[in-house]
């Protein structure tokens, strides 16, 4: 199994991120057809109550590396990933990985 992890910077204004997200990005996303399991998060600090490095995560499992790029390439997908940068007012950091 493999996983796609979007690290969402700190936005510039968190109220519009979460109004955008929840009423704009979220729709557009749950189209895509073919994901096997979603982790949405919210980063509330770190262990010793500091601000975390990253405002909101989401994780996006794949049965494996051919399973994530058919699905990647898909209309569906290609409109939730161009939309990110309407929102992602903190910038955001894209990596996969291979699930143990």
């Amino acid at each position: 199994m493999v996983k796609l992890t979007v690290l969402y910077g700190h936005p510039k204004n968190p109220a519009d991120f979460e109004k955008y997200y929840e009423e704009t990005h979220s729709p557009i996303a749950e189209q895509i057809r073919g994901v096997r399991r979603l982790e949405l998060a919210k980063f509330v600090g770190t262990p010793d109550g500091g601000r975390a490095a990253y405002y909101r995560s989401a994780d996006v499992y794949f049965d494996n590396h051919d399973h994530m790029k058919s699905v990647l390439a898909t209309p569906e997908a290609q409109r939730a990933m161009a939309d990110i940068p309407n929102f992602a007012t903190g910038g955001v950091t894209v990596m996969v990985a291979e699930v143990m």
